[in-house]
Formats: structure tokens, C-alpha cells, sequence
């Protein structure tokens, strides 16, 4: 032996002598990498090959004397690792690579090299890296562009154009004159203090990990678990979808009743039905609106886009003239009078000809309106006799001090008249008639309806989670700019409150639609340098708003159906082929059109609210879920979170959706559950390392910890099953319907463990251990039997069963009661490993104080489509066993198939007792327990054995004797033979023999004459002699006895309960001496003969009943 190192060395492969021309597949194939650089060991004695003769060229060439060290030179391009490795399996040449890892190059498959992982990290852009869900979508060698976006222009700026909306302008003047300013000041404070809570919890969540394309959905989906995620991710698309609904409201508001009010289709003649046909008006440009918004975002989200930053500019510029409009106002206030009668508040439109008084010279307008004639001496309404017609200014300005009459609220019922307090009037109602004359409350309003309205004005806070994969940093940027972007909304709303009171007039604020300012746009009257300003500003950003609703809620959309978690929402995970979801474009339009067709601002702000409240609500739970159970993955780069703000973010967001509207509340959250409890029964499996797995985990170690405390008292007792089947050669259950029984008795809502036993090595079977498991989770969801299912790899079946039962479990949780099938045909079967298995396994269950249950003739057992009408069940109680046959009939007849049956007990009397006596006591005893049931006391009288006893006995220990003999010369003949195996045949090879098993295999059958010989000299039992022996035993007096006992009590039941649907009997006790083991099988046919569904019980030794409450 020699040892020859090579050294390796990128060079051109022609330089290699001999390989240029004698090798080309070698140099036409690529790698970058120096292949090997080890010892390797040449056996000289092996003849020589195709590359030992190159390498003795390569070496000749040279010039070295002898061939103990080469240098060998090859291009990037060429790979030499096979020229010179004895690859003699066939291994692929880079299995090869990096010997310093070859003690784990069988697992590279499944476990990269840190190296690779660490570059795969290195090259990461949008998608988490190890999870799998991400790694299928991602196609490979697929360039992206590094994302370049920072916190400003990445998560600042989209939050406030998101956050910055309809309400701002067209509600938030109507909310401060109603609540007053300290009401709206906690109007507001307490939905920013929602949103800050919410934000702080996100954005834990969002630097836990890379969040996807998803936001918020992906946030709760994979914190909280897919029924979780897809309830509350629908709700979240079906707010945001109400959300570009709301916002057409708001633009076609603004764009009729402030733009181009001559624009309006339907007309009134009376005045009275101004309202319906405005809605009318809102539904048609509405519809109009969202069809050619739809259409921009079908074209391109790309337009979008450009869109966003004009948009934005609008509102801020709108924003800025509020501020510069309230400044100038404390030095030179815009004149916009308002004209009062008494101290009601009167439309524009009332005074006709401008003029805001009674007479002029000759009589105004406004005497028409209240009086029959234009003389001066007609008949006027009685208040506009009694009251004066006076202007007051529309906005004061910020040094007139009307902030101390707007502090407090002044909320109105639906067509009330709009008064200031502070002006004289006399105390006349006003008549429902001339209500017209007024400017009047449109709603009903209140501090609750007033949250619900305001509360879409605060949300939009993941605008920047949602673009976490074009962020720069986004751990980094997601907290930073959003809870900026909320802290500067959160100040500019509570400013425009303060400012708002301090600037305006307040019959002015609660004048919704600014009928007493010449029709102008309320807040617009403040901003400087026009009114226009803000009524161009907030038409453009509120189209921009509902241009992002359209576009983000399809997006939404698709990546709740490409998850596949709701099976009917798949179709709206497809798109065009540049990935646009256009059937969730459709969807999210029909959708928006039934909020368009509300045709009210008011009545859809707070259904798009109860979405996005509930959307909050579990982003709060799920921070705090994650936090309380310290999950060893939680860990956020931002650490200004604690599980208390996320609990109380959530009390918030509970105590607003019920604030706001509770009716709404409780019709989100039905959905949210049937949503939920579908995708739980539906749905497809996920397995997102979610934190309400986590909470059951722990829950689950808690209350397993609590069961470990005492064994469970007697009233807590139940049947925890483990179900023990048996799998054919192709996999498949022998007897399904022992499965059936066992979910029949799930009345008791016990534990459920379904286990089977296949005979092999853990090593070589592992595979066809969970194909079973398959077979038997299959089997469970076809019999809707909820619990777990165990596979156990052994030798010998009977091992097997041992260590299921001492091993099955956990804690508290293991089973008291064992389900195994009648061993069919275990007379007939030649091996009788099949009932000596039985046997094991009811001694095992002694044992362990397990009880266990016996079905015979399983397959005439009822399935569950199969109800029994009528019958009954029979309970033959010959020996007291805790209560068992008791209990098992009452949890059966608790099932749809036994519910019809009624209940008889039998139990025997021995010549001593007292008959009656036991059937007064029996009947107390079960009235006691509350289960109804007939009584029957059986007599037994003693009498003589019968023949037929005497025979059967007989018959049975002959069979006995019989099989005994005939498995003892088998075993003898086997090992006589493999004895004398050596002595016939001698192999010798030491080298591999192909032929060696069928070598031995010939042995085995190979008998000598002197050998067969002596074995029948040994074996009585097969001559003639040995049967006439066997014939002339007499049985055993004991067998008799048990047998006397089986026949009689065969005949009892047989007689009272051949009709009965099921007969429930103890089962006796195996003997103690093995060696009866086929006599007991016996006793139990015999005993259970001519009844045709018979369930053996055997106790396990504790009461399973009481009488006690």
C-alpha cells in the first residue's frame, strides 16, 4: 500500500497532458471550486485502470521519478475529482466536495451549509428566508431590485396620506359643534390612543421578522393562526373596501353640494324631499365614480402611484390653510355673516334677495317665507312676530373668545332646529311645517354615534407595514415612522379641535352642510387664503384615498386566497399575468357598490369601523398572546412594548366598537366567527408556528399539570380509550367498525387513541409507521372521532402491544379503558400467535388496572347511518366491576344509534339469595344512579353436570392435547435440523457468496435417514398408539367446572336476550397458568354462543359510578 497526495490547482485543461484530447467531457464540464485536496490510498495489487494509466502519463510527463506527488493543473472550467476518486457506487462527483464536511454530507440535503445559508441571508431582499410558505414562491435566480426607501418617504408619508381623510373635512367642524370641544377632545384622544396602542403592538409584531406583502393580515395569520388571520383578514379587506366606498361618498359630497352643485340629476320640488333625492344624486355619480376608479387600477396600479404624492401635496396644503386661516382670523376674521331669527339659525336660501331682516324699505324674502302675504299687515307665523331678525359673524376669529360657548356639547334629535343659547327668543315650538325655514339636524346624534363617525379618520396605520419589502431598514423604519405619522395626526386633529371651537361660531359647526354660510364648506370658511382651497384640496385627496382602498383591499384579497386557507376564495388568488388580482378587483368593486348604494357618509363610517376595530383588537391580542407566553421565537427589535399596552389597546378597541354602535358590533363578530369556525372545519391545514398553538400548548401543560395532582374522583371519571387495530398486508383496517363502536361511546367526551402495531425494525419500517398513521388519521376523520392515533414499530405483535399500553399518554391524560377486537377464527388459524396475543393483552390490562372492552361479531355491529329503532340493551351483571356495565350503556344510548334502545339489567341469584329481596335493592341501586332501567333477578338452581358439559370439556382438552403435541414436533423438527445442518453441508467463502441464502434455505430441508428415524421414534403422538391415548383422557375436574358454568349461563342469556341488540357480560379472568390459555378461549365461546352482538367487560378495578351529586 502507498499513499499518493494530489494537489489540486485551477489552470487550463489543456495543459494536463492526455486530457485535452482524451477527455473532453471533463473539461467541458464548469465548476469553480478545487474539488479535493487529501490523501488518498492506491491499492497496488487492484489492476490498473483508465486513470491510473493517466496518472502515470501526467507523472511521466513531468519528469518525477516516481508517482508520490503530483501537481496537477485544471481551468475554473474543468472538475478532476473523478480522474482520481474510485467512484465505484456511482456517487455524483459533488458529493465529493469539501471533505472537511464529509461526516455530514449525507445530510446536506436537508441541512444546508452555514455557508450557503449565511449567503442565501446575504442575498435576501422581501421574502423570510426558511419559512416555507415564502421559499415555494420564490423562483430561482430571480433578480430584484435592493429596496431603497426610507422612513420618511417609506412608511411617514404613507401613513399620514392614509390616515388624513374624508372626515377631516367634510365631519370633524359637525363633531366638535355638536360634542362640544372637551367631548371631542376625548373623542379623539381616545381613538388616537387606540391607534398609538395598536401601533405600538404592530410594531413589536412587524420587527419580530420580515412581514410580506399582507400587513396586517400576514401579522395576525401567522401570530395568531389561520382561523384567526382569515376571520379577521376578511374583515380587515371588507373595512378597507368600505373605506374607498366612504371616500367616493365624500368626494361626490363635496363635488355636489360645494363644486358644482348644478350638477345634481334629481331635484326636489318641495324642499322636504331635498334629502332622498340627494341620495339619489350620491348613488348615481357614486356608481359613476367607482367605475372609472376601478378601471385606473385595472389599467395600472403604476398610475396610482404617480397619483399618491399629488394627492398627499393636497392635503397637506389644505391642512396648512387651516392653520394660516385660524392665525389670520385673530387679526382680521372672513366676513361670513349668519342670519338668526330669535336665536334660531336660517339657511341661505331662506333669505332669497340677500337680505337678513324683515322689511326693507318694503317687505324681504324672508317675510314671504313666514308670513301669507308680502303686505306689511299680513298674518305671520307667531314666532317671527315675537322674535328679532339679527347677523352674527360665522367666524369670530381666535381672540373673540367663543370657545367658552362651544366647550360643551349641544347634541340634537333629528329635525331640531339649530339654536344659539346665548341670543333671546321666546318659548314657542317651532311647527313641523315651516321646519324648512331652518337649518336643522339632519340625525339623531350622540357622544357614540359621534366615535363611530370619527373613528375612520384615525386609521390607516399600516400603510407602512404594508411596504415593508421596499424598505431599507424596515425593523428599523415600520415603528419609527408610524407612530410619528400618528403622533402628528393625533396633534393636528386635537389642534383642529381647539382651534376649530375657538374660531367658528357654533351654530355654525353643528350646520353640517354649511346652509347658513352661503352653502360654503364649513371648515373652508376658515382657511385662507379662499374657502376653495380646502374644497379642491380635500376632493383630490379624498379620490386619492379611495384610489389606495381600491388598490390595497384586491391585494388583500389575494394573498388571504393564495394562502389557500378558504376554499371557496381560491379563484380571487389569480390575476392577470402580471400578477394584478383582477377577480379581487371585481369583488372589491361589487362590494364598494353596495356601500355606495347607502348613499350616507354617516351610516357607513361606523360599519367600516367596526372592521378596522377588530382588526386592532387582534393585532393587540396578538403582541400580547406572543409576549405573555415568551415564545423562544419573540423577539423584537422594538422593545418599547409591554403585554399591558397591548391589553389595554384591546379593552379600547372592544369598548369603541360597542361605543360606537353595538348592533354593528355584534354583526362583525358573527362574521368573524362563522368565518372563523369555517375555516376550522373547512378550511385548508396550516402550520404558521402561531401563538394560539402556543396558548393551547400551554394551556395544555397547565391543565395536564392540575390532572397530575390525585388520581380523577369517581363523578369526573370517563372512558379514555385506546382503540387497538389490526392492518392487513396492503395497509388497510381489519375491523373499521371497532372504530365506529368507539366513537358511539364519545358521549363521554373522553380521550381517544387509536394505535396498531406493525411487526418489523423501527429502522427499515419507519415509512410503512406513517403510512398507518395515515391509514388511521383517514379512518378517525371518516368516523369523525376526534383524538390521536399511535404507531408502534416491534418485533412481535404482542411486544408491541405491551409497550403501547404501559407508554400511551401523557400525564393525566392516559388511558383507563382498552378497545380491542375478538381474535375471529382463532380455532382454525395455525398460528396461534393471534389469541396468545388476546390473552397477553387482557393480562397486560389486568395489570395496569386498565378496563377493557371486547366486542364479538364487530362487523354485525351497528355503523353510525344505521340507528336502531327499537330493542334493547341487555346488561348481564354476574360479578361487581366499579360500575363499568352500568355506565357503558348509558353513554351509548346517548348516541343517535342506540338512542331508541331501552335498558334491562340481569343479574343472577344462587340458591341462597334472597331473589326478591336482590330485585327491590337492584332497582333502589339504579334510581340512585338516575338511570332507567328494567330489573330481572335470574335463579341458577344447582343441578347435575350435563352430558353435554361432560363432552364439551372432553372435546376441548383433546383439541388442546392435540395442538400441544403437534407445535411441540414442529418446534423439535426445527431444531433437530438446524443442529444438524453443519453436519450435512460445510460452506466455506470467504469472500461474499450470492448464493449463500438459498444455500441455507436448501439445508433446512435436508433430513438424514437416521435423523428422521429417531424423531419419529420420538413421537409418539403420530402413530396410532398415541391418538388411542389420547382419546382415553379424562378431563380435568376444574375444566369441567368452569365449563358447567359457561353452558348454564350460555343458556340463561341465550334465553332472555336472543332478541336483544347488544348484550353487555363480564368477562371472566384469564387462569393464572398459562398453560389452560386455549381452554379459556373456549369458556368465552361457549359462554357467548348463539348471541349475535356481545360486548366482554372487564373492570379495571375502581369505581367508575356513584350515587353522589
Amino acid at each position: 500500500m502507498a499513499s499518493v497526495r494530489f494537489t489540486v490547482t485551477p489552470t487550463k485543461a489543456e495543459d494536463v497532458p492526455g486530457l485535452s484530447d482524451t477527455s473532453p467531457d471533463i473539461s467541458s464540464r464548469s465548476s469553480g471550486r478545487v474539488r479535493f485536496g487529501s490523501r488518498e490510498s492506491v491499492n497496488r495489487s487492484e489492476p490498473p485502470s483508465e486513470a491510473s494509466g493517466a496518472l502515470t502519463t501526467s507523472a511521466g510527463t513531468t519528469g518525477a521519478d516516481t508517482p508520490d506527488r503530483s501537481n496537477v493543473e485544471q481551468d475554473g472550467h474543468g472538475k478532476l475529482s473523478g480522474v482520481y476518486i474510485n467512484n465505484t457506487h456511482g456517487v455524483d462527483d459533488d458529493d465529493f466536495y469539501d471533505r472537511n464536511l464529509a461526516l455530514f454530507e449525507e445530510e446536506m440535503d436537508t441541512r444546508p451549509k452555514v455557508s450557503l445559508l449565511l449567503s442565501r441571508l446575504a442575498n435576501y431582499t422581501n421574502l423570510t428566508q426558511g419559512a416555507k410558505e415564502h421559499e415555494e414562491a420564490e423562483s430561482i435566480g430571480e433578480k430584484r431590485k435592493s429596496p431603497q426607501m426610507g422612513t420618511f418617504m417609506g412608511v411617514y408619508l404613507p401613513c399620514l396620506q392614509n390616515i388624513f381623510g374624508v372626515i377631516l373635512f367634510l365631519r370633524l367642524t359637525w363633531v366638535v359643534g355638536t360634542a362640544g370641544v372637551l367631548q371631542a377632545l376625548c373623542i379623539v384622544f381616545i381613538c388616537c390612543c387606540c391607534t398609538m396602542l395598536t401601533a405600538i403592538s404592530m410594531s413589536a409584531i412587524a420587527t419580530n421578522g420580515v412581514v410580506p406583502a399582507g400587513g396586517s393580515y400576514f401579522m395576525i395569520s401567522r401570530s395568531l393562526g389561520p382561523e384567526f388571520g382569515g376571520a379577521v383578514g376578511l374583515c380587515f379587506y371588507l373595512g378597507t373596501t368600505f373605506a374607498s366606498a366612504m371616500y367616493i361618498l365624500g368626494a361626490i359630497e363635496i363635488l355636489l353640494m360645494y363644486i358644482v352643485p348644478e350638477a345634481a340629476i334629481f331635484r326636489s320640488n318641495n324642499e322636504d324631499g331635498d334629502g332622498a333625492a340627494m341620495l339619489n344624486n350620491m348613488r348615481v355619480y357614486g356608481s359613476i365614480f367607482l367605475l372609472l376608479m376601478s378601471t385606473l387600477v385595472f389599467v395600472g396600479v403604476k398610475y396610482v402611484n404617480k397619483l399618491a404624492s399629488i394627492f398627499l401635496a393636497c392635503v397637506i396644503v389644505s391642512i396648512l390653510s387651516i392653520y394660516t386661516g385660524a392665525l389670520v382670523s385673530a387679526f382680521s376674521p372672513p366676513t361670513f355673516p349668519v342670519c338668526m331669527l330669535g336665536n334660531r339659525t336660517l339657511p341661505t336660501h331662506a333669505l332669497g334677495d340677500g337680505h337678513c331682516a324683515k322689511m326693507v324699505t318694503v317687505t324681504t324674502k324672508l317675510w314671504t317665507h313666514f308670513c301669507q302675504g308680502p303686505e306689511p299687515n299680513a298674518s305671520c307665523d307667531e314666532y317671527f312676530d315675537q322674535s328679532n331678525v339679527t347677523q352674527i359673524p360665522g367666524i369670530p376669529g381666535l381672540s373673540s373668545g367663543i370657545i367658552t360657548e362651544n366647550l360643551w356639547s349641544s347634541y340634537l334629535s333629528k329635525g331640531e332646529v339649530i339654536e344659539k343659547q346665548s341670543l333671546p327668543s321666546p318659548n314657542i315650538p317651532h311647527s313641523p311645517s315651516s321646519r324648512h325655514l331652518y337649518v336643522f339636524a339632519d340625525i339623531t346624534t350622540s357622544f357614540t354615534l359621534l366615535v363611530g363617525i370619527f373613528f375612520p379618520s384615525v386609521t390607516g396605520i399600516m400603510a407602512g407595514s404594508n411596504r415593508s419589502g421596499d424598505l431599507k431598514d424596515a425593523q428599523r423604519s415600520i415603528p419609527v415612522g408610524t407612530i410619528l405619522a400618528i403622533l402628528t395626526t393625533s396633534l393636528v386633529y386635537l389642534s383642529n379641535v381647539v382651534l376649530f371651537g375657538a374660531c367658528i361660531e357654533g351654530v355654525v359647526l353643528r350646520d353640517k352642510f354649511g346652509d347658513s354660510v352661503q352653502g360654503n364648506l364649513v371648515v373652508g370658511t376658515l382657511s385662507w387664503p379662499s374657502p376653495w382651497v380646502i374644497v379642491i384640496g380635500s376632493f383630490f385627496s379624498t379620490c386619492g384615498a379611495g384610489l389606495q382602498s381600491l388598490t390595497g383591499a384586491p391585494r388583500l384579497l389575494q394573498a388571504i386566497a393564495k394562502d389557500n386557507i378558504i376554499p371557496f376564495l381560491r379563484v380571487f388568488g389569480h390575476g392577470k399575468a402580471n400578477g394584478e388580482p383582477t377577480w379581487a378587483l371585481l369583488l372589491t368593486a361589487l362590494i364598494a357598490e353596495l356601500g355606495i348604494l347607502i348613499a350616507s357618509l354617516d351610516l357607513v363610517a361606523p360599519i367600516l369601523s367596526m372592521f378596522f376595530l377588530m382588526c386592532y383588537l387582534f393585532v393587540n391580542l396578538a403582541c400580547a398572546v406572543q409576549t405573555l407566553l415568551r415564545t423562544p421565537n419573540w423577539r423584537p427589535r422594538f422593545s418599547y412594548y409591554h403585554w399591558t399596552l397591548s391589553f389595554l389597546g384591546m379593552t379600547i378597541c372592544l369598548a369603541l366598537m360597542f361605543i360606537s354602535s353595538w348592533y354593528y358590533a355584534i354583526v362583525a363578530m358573527v362574521i368573524a366567527g362563522m368565518i372563523y369556525k369555517y375555516i376550522e372545519y373547512h378550511g385548508a391545514e396550516k402550520e404558521w408556528g402561531d401563538g394560539i398553538r402556543g396558548l393551547s400548548l400551554s394551556a395544555a401543560r397547565y391543565a395536564l399539570l392540575r390532572l397530575e395532582e390525585g388520581p380523577p374522583h369517581t363523578k369526573n371519571w370517563r372512558p379514555q380509550l385506546l382503540v387497538l387495530l389490526k392492518l392487513d398486508e396492503d395497509a388497510h383496517v381489519k375491523s373499521p367498525r371497532l372504530l365506529t363502536f368507539a366513537s358511539q361511546l364519545k358521549a363521554g367526551k373522553g380521550l381517544t387513541i387509536v394505535g396498531t402495531v406493525i411487526p418489523g425494525n423501527f429502522l427499515h419500517s419507519y415509512g410503512d409507521a406513517m403510512a398507518a398513521e395515515q391509514t388511521l388519521k383517514h379512518l378517525m376523520e371518516k368516523e369523525r372521532v376526534k383524538g390521536f392515533y399511535q404507531c408502534i414499530v416491534a418485533q412481535k405483535p404482542r411486544e408491541g402491544i405491551n409497550h403501547m399500553i404501559q407508554s400511551s399518554g401523557l400525564g393525566g391524560m392516559r388511558p383507563n379503558t382498552v378497545v380491542m377486537g375478538w381474535p375471529h377464527a382463532w380455532r382454525q388459524s395455525e398460528d396461534p400467535q393471534s389469541w396468545k396475543t388476546f390473552i397477553n393483552t387482557v393480562r397486560v390490562t389486568t395489570t395496569a388496572h386498565l378496563a377493557l372492552l371486547v366486542p364479538k361479531n364487530i362487523s354485525l355491529f351497528p355503523t353510525n347511518s344505521e340507528p336502531c329503532t327499537d330493542g334493547t340493551i341487555d346488561v348481564w351483571w354476574i360479578v361487581h366491576d366499579g360500575g363499568m356495565l352500568m355506565l357503558l350503556p348509558f353513554l351509548l344510548r346517548q348516541h343517535k344509534v342506540w338512542k331508541k334502545c331501552g335498558m334491562r339489567i340481569f343479574t343472577v341469584a344462587q340458591m341462597e339469595d334472597n331473589s326478591i329481596q336482590m330485585k327491590k335493592d337492584l332497582a333502589t341501586f339504579l334510581y340512585h344512579l338516575r338511570i332507567d332501567a328494567e330489573v330481572e333477578v335470574v335463579e341458577m338452581h344447582d343441578s347435575d353436570i350435563s352430558a353435554y358439559t361432560y363432552e364439551r370439556t372432553l372435546m376441548m382438552e383433546q383439541r388442546s392435547q392435540m395442538l400441544q403435541q403437534m407445535r411441540l414436533s414442529k418446534s423439535d423438527r426445527e431444531k433437530e435440523v438446524s443442529d444438524f445442518a453443519p453436519s450435512v453441508v460445510v460452506v466455506s467463502c470467504r469472500l461474499r457468496c450470492p448464493f449463500k441464502e438459498s444455500l441455507h434455505r436448501r439445508v433446512h430441508m435436508t433430513w438424514t435417514k437416521e435423523k428422521a428415524l429417531q424423531v419419529r421414534a420420538q413421537s409418539g403422538s403420530n402413530t396410532p398408539e398415541g391418538f388411542r391415548d389420547m382419546l382415553s383422557i379424562r378431563p380435568d375436574h376444574s375444566n369441567v367446572r368452569r365449563m358447567h358454568t359457561a353452558v348454564k349461563l350460555n343458556e340463561v342469556i341465550v334465553n332472555k336476550s336472543h332478541d336483544a341488540r347488544l348484550v353487555l357480560l363480564n368477562m371472566p379472568g384469564p387462569p393464572k397458568n398459562p398453560e389452560g390459555d386455549e381452554n379459556y378461549m373456549e369458556f368465552l365461546e361457549v359462554l357467548t354462543e348463539g348471541l349475535e352482538r356481545v360486548l366482554l367487560v372487564r373492570g379495571g378495578g375502581s369505581e367508575v359510578i356513584t350515587i353522589y351529586s
